[in-house]
């Protein structure tokens, strides 16, 4: 597995309690690419990681926060544990610090937060075609799962994708496979 290091300038840590206001700042000004994609709903353009997800993404290790100079939040990684593989729930990049690395960089630290748990696999769910979706996962040594090897749980994020009027024929699971087990 190849690390990427965060750009210069830029550090990748954990985040602080008071900070939530601004990672929610930060997850509402990355969906903002999205507008007039026709990916999301116009309702769900304005959606963003609620706080007390956050706060538990914190609490248990799952939230890793990028920083640029002397602190300032440019982005950050939410994970989960779900059946023996690790989901990447969410990756936001303040569009003002994009397509400079930092989201690599997050990618690297969700790789080694999977091998800090002794997990194989990093999965996560996205638009299959936007240039920083699909082709960034790819980009990143992720591969798109064949419908008839998702798991159960899978399903049921796509479904609840489905019902909050995601389009989900646009989206698919990506997953990649580790190698230090």
């Amino acid at each position: 597995m190849s690390i990427r290091r965060p750009p210069a300038g830029y550090m990748i840590t954990g985040a602080a309690p008071e900070e939530i206001p601004a990672l929610i700042e930060i997850d509402l000004a990355a969906g903002k690419v999205f507008e007039g994609t026709g990916l999301l709903p116009e309702a769900q353009l304005g959606d963003h990681v609620p706080a007390d997800v956050l706060r538990e993404a914190m609490r248990s290790g799952h939230l890793h926060v990028a920083r640029h100079g002397q602190g300032e939040l440019a982005g950050f990684a939410l994970t989960s544990v779900r059946e023996g593989w690790l989901y990447l729930d969410q990756i936001s990049v303040d569009p003002a610090h994009g397509r400079g690395g930092v989201g690599s960089a997050l990618m690297s630290r969700v790789m080694l937060e999977a091998k800090d748990r002794s997990l194989k696999r990093v999965t996560l769910s996205t638009f299959r075609d936007p240039p920083w979706n699909g082709p960034f996962y790819r980009k990143n040594g992720f591969k798109e799962l064949p419908r008839k090897k998702m798991e159960k749980w899978m399903i049921e994020i796509e479904s609840i994708q489905d019902d909050n009027g995601l389009i989900v024929r646009d989206r698919c699971f990506m997953a990649r496979r580790l190698g230090w087990l």
